[in-house]
């Protein structure tokens, strides 16, 4: 099957929201092994999006939309399917009813509330559990539309509850994908290792995929059910354990600070960061992490020397002899932070960002970072490339990688 994705929404055309809707379904339609070619992003515009919907279906069996299922007039969605496939508007109750008990207590219930209730007659209804629009789907003459809404905080769970499992049974195969994520090592690296295994495999099919200063693999399957379907994606898993463990860190939807604070808290341990450049993304990410409060303590931006001396204890004479971007001070940020804070664990982050405050001898990009685990310090130099940006979020991804390696050292 192969399915086409549109974006509605005037604000998502003009740039003034992320379209972060759309790579969370692909992501989902790649796990279930269905081919999407296409992805648009159209306005609120009746015309426009009639012509989008239209061109989409002429060469995708499944068109997904995000977006447009709200009380106003600009909210067309449900209506240009419904006019696309001949199929009238009407009243779900369930979903009024759920609505009526949402606004209960209010002194005026506005008439536009029900639009929010109203779906395509004969339409397949996908509960919201996390808000008030219904999402749905139409299937007709071997074509199906299926309609979402755009806030990621309800998309997200109604695809994950609902939509996928109502797409798994149109499939005339079963389709399995496994991801293994990794950190530490580049894409083209990590292909090269695996390279004859990616070639020689058809099923399952191996891919590699860069992202956000990792990587991952993609594994994918194809047999009659899901058993069958994992019996040949285990051993391929198996052997890219063997070449390349040390850099995976999880798999499916694990993330890399995930990674790292469920195994600070299975160690009964405590973490506290001291960022410099990375301006509080170390403890950002970590802090991601639901359970995070039983491990993370605090987080300190110290950007000037003044704070680093004053917070941290680092000291004047390392701060005058070697200066705020250097080994000695990344060092003594650590340390300082986790003794400050009393933790375990202190990571630190020191370097020059840019676009400006570069020399020859400390140029652009040169940031070091520290991990102190129970007093024992490892500091690591890192030669960034790229944007301001780019420069902070990957330091702030390596100091969290080389904890990870720190903390898997412990086991040895």
């Amino acid at each position: 099957m192969k399915a086409e994705i549109i974006a509605v929404g005037t604000e998502i055309l003009l740039g003034d929201i992320l379209n972060s809707n759309a790579r969370f379904i692909a992501q989902e339609l790649a796990r279930l092994g269905i081919t999407c070619h296409y992805q648009t992003v159209v306005g609120d515009n009746y015309g426009r999006l009639l012509d989008t919907v239209t061109l989409a279906f002429s060469r995708a069996d499944i068109v997904i939309t995000s977006g447009g299922l709200g009380p106003t007039d600009d909210d067309i969605t449900k209506e240009v399917m419904a006019d696309y496939f001949g199929r009238k508007l009407e009243l779900h109750e369930p979903t009024w009813e759920k609505i009526l008990k949402y606004l209960e207590g209010r002194d005026y219930i506005a008439e536009s509330n029900k639009k929010q209730a109203v779906i395509p007659e004969g339409a397949v209804v996908f509960e919201n559990n996390n808000g008030l629009a219904a999402g749905c789907a139409i299937e007709q003459n071997g074509k199906t539309a299926v309609i979402l809404p755009g806030p990621p905080n309800e998309i997200i769970p109604m695809f994950k509850e609902s939509v996928r499992p109502y797409l798994e049974k149109k499939q005339e195969v079963t389709i399995i994908s496994h991801e293994l994520h990794l950190s530490g090592i580049g894409e083209s690296a990590a292909a090269e290792a695996v390279e004859e295994l990616m070639q020689k495999s058809t099923n399952p099919t191996i891919a590699p995929y860069a992202k956000n200063n990792e990587m991952l693999f993609r594994i994918t399957a194809r047999g009659k059910d899901s058993e069958e379907c994992n019996a040949v994606i285990k051993p391929v898993i198996d052997e890219i354990y063997s070449r390349l463990g040390r850099y995976i860190y999880g798999n499916e939807e694990e993330t890399l600070e995930s990674a790292v604070m469920k195994d600070i808290i299975s160690r009964n341990m405590t973490v506290a960061t001291a960022e410099s450049c990375t301006g509080g993304m170390v403890a950002a990410r970590l802090i991601n992490y639901p359970g995070a409060s039983q491990a993370f303590i605090n987080g300190m931006v110290t950007y000037t020397d003044e704070s680093k001396h004053r917070l941290l204890g680092v000291s004047n004479d390392t701060l005058e002899k070697y200066g705020a971007v250097s080994p000695q001070t990344a060092e003594e940020m650590c340390l300082g932070v986790a003794k400050a804070s009393g933790t375990d664990i202190g990571l630190s982050t020191t370097g020059i960002a840019g676009p400006g405050g570069g020399t020859k001898e400390k140029p652009v990009g040169l940031v070091y970072i520290g991990v102190a685990i129970n007093g024992r310090v490892i500091v690591k130099k890192l030669l960034n490339k790229g944007s301001r940006e780019r420069i902070r979020t990957a330091s702030a991804a390596a100091v969290l990688e080389l904890l990870r390696q720190e903390l898997k050292k412990l086991e040895d």
